[in-house]
């Protein structure tokens, strides 16, 4: 057992973590960061599960980390992370005998011109929608990636369109992805491109706020592209980690933190199994799931009776089955146009998406599951050998079923989808690995029951609702105790957001106005997690 006191201490090395870690390391605090996987990166790793060929365990392509203030911050490049992407961002065929699916392409006059092709104005309509996305591109994402409330972007939004496009945007932005496409676009082409981006989150494609990612993943495919870390989603991470230590923090791993000591309303202190005892100057970073934070590391009489109690309506995001595959050859599409795209949305249509959602909505496991589809060797050549393809596919079971038996049967009905959209496919498969809830939640514990997201994406948690009514931002009602996980706003996705905002907090609490900020949030806080008698 050690004692050691340091400015800060860090809890999981996810990319928030990373993010969080380097950032105060930047500004010459003591920071030490504790993972308990043996290496750093959370959902953000890959390895050889096939001699050969490079799997991303997790996520794999990082649009949100191309355009992410936090990413940008780090200088990543500086440290040797190369990029890389597909020479199409996206296809989606709208069902198994689709033999021209339609892509995004990186030029969007080809996307555009391909769309016309199909739907006459739909082409025009897509160049309409990427214009307007440039005009508002820095402000709509200096919103999203802001502290909620976001003051800045929303300025900048009023002010650069007015206030009646300006309401005409967010109105447009709450839409339903469903409703959202129909407006947009008069054919079924264009409508999937963007719906199957919309459902890179689990809110229903019928719901308001679905067409706000549809949108938003959309566009940074048309603009950035769905890039990927050359050698796997691990050069991410270990990017990460390099410019945290070489700004000097510690990174330590294979470290399970067991509880954060709370002293006079101030976290003061970190413990682990080992029994190692980390005392905190300054502050506590964690970046763990909600529930892990108030209902695991904190004592129940830390934790204010307002949050225990929201925290009994929190609810998850629907589990994942990834299912991951190497291929002796290139995958044989139906549609000859899939090849040459880094990720395929499978299994449904406009109308197919709404089944499908009805399905996970009512506890049914998806005889046509929609799936995400990831050809790795297309985006990234060194992923392995020359002629063959790295790629996996993922879907998701019904919100509360996580069992290895339903999952195997969804991992079945995944093989028999991408059979249908690409006849031979079987026969190309030289390794395949199942990855069930079970095996997610085990190697990242932040992926609850195989959640991927930190909670679900609709509305009632997001924004100031996420993870609980009031509490948006990183701060807590505990005194330098700051949440720093996909649990706060903006949410789920590689973006390193949560942890730069909560390291910022930080430290603007040690700042000049530190003492005044504290006391005014915590005010706030009171008011907002006191429970109405």
């Amino acid at each position: 057992m050690t004692v050691r006191t340091v400015d800060a201490v860090v809890i999981g090395a996810g990319p928030n973590g990373l993010a969080a870690t380097a950032t105060l390391a930047a500004a010459g605090w003591d920071v030490v960061l504790l993972e308990q996987q043996p290496e750093p990166g959370g959902a953000v790793r890959s390895a050889e599960l096939f001699p050969g060929f490079r799997t991303d365990l997790f996520s794999a392509f990082y649009p949100l980390a191309a355009v992410s203030p936090a990413i940008r911050h780090l200088d990543l490049e500086g440290v040797g992370l190369r990029w890389s992407q597909a020479p199409a961002a996206v296809g989606h065929p709208r069902h198994p005998d689709d033999d021209d699916a339609p892509l995004i392409h990186r030029d969007p006059a080809d996307t555009a011109a391909d769309l016309e092709r199909r739907q006459p104005g739909d082409g025009q309509a897509w160049l309409r929608l990427f214009e307007q996305w440039k005009d508002v591109k820095e402000p709509f994402l200096d919103t999203l990636f802001s502290p909620f409330p976001p003051v800045r972007g929303p300025r900048r939004l009023l002010s650069q369109l007015g206030t009646a496009e300006a309401l005409r945007l967010v109105r447009f932005l709450m839409l339903p992805a469903r409703r959202m496409t129909h407006e947009l676009f008069d054919g079924e082409s264009a409508r999937v491109l963007l719906l199957g981006n919309a459902m890179h989150a689990d809110t229903p494609v019928d719901a308001p706020g679905s067409g706000v990612m549809g949108y938003l993943l959309t566009m940074l495919a048309q603009d950035d592209g769905y890039v990927v870390p050359v050698g796997g989603a691990g050069a991410l991470s270990a990017a990460m980690a390099e410019r945290g230590r070489r700004n000097g923090a510690e990174i330590r791993c294979g470290e399970e933190v067991t509880s954060i000591e709370v002293t006079g309303g101030v976290a003061t202190e970190v413990r682990t199994a080992g029994g190692d005892r980390y005392l905190t100057r300054r502050a506590v970073l964690a970046d763990v799931s909600a529930p892990a934070l108030y209902g695991r590391l904190l004592d129940a009489s830390a934790v204010p009776a307002g949050v225990r109690a929201d925290l009994e309506k929190f609810e998850w995001d629907t589990p994942v089955v990834k299912v991951n595959y190497a291929l002796d050859r290139k995958i044989p599409w139906r549609s000859r146009s899939l090849a040459s795209a880094g990720t395929v949305h499978l299994g449904a249509d406009d109308n197919g998406l709404v089944r499908w959602m009805a399905d996970l909505t009512t506890g049914v496991i998806p005889t046509h599951p929609f799936l995400l589809f990831g050809q790795m060797t297309t985006s990234d050549p060194s992923r392995s050998p020359e002629g063959t393809e790295s790629a996996w596919a993922y879907t998701h079971l019904p919100r509360g079923i996580t069992d290895d038996e339903s999952a195997e049967l969804l991992a079945h009905r995944v093989d028999a989808m991408l059979e249908s959209h690409a006849p031979g496919f079987a026969e190309r498969v030289v390794g395949r690995n199942v990855q069930r809830p079970g095996d997610l939640e085990a190697s990242n514990a932040n992926l609850h029951g195989g959640a991927v997201n930190g909670g679900t994406a609709q509305l009632y948690q997001q924004l100031v609702f996420r993870p609980t009514p009031g509490s948006s931002g990183p701060d807590t009602s505990i005194d330098r105790l700051y949440l720093a996980s996909s649990a706060t706003h903006p949410g789920g996705g590689v973006h390193g957001m949560c942890g730069y905002n909560a390291a910022r907090a930080a430290l603007a609490d040690h700042g000049r106005w530190g003492l005044v900020r504290r006391k005014v949030r915590g005010r706030i806080l009171d008011l907002v997690v006191t429970p109405r008698r």
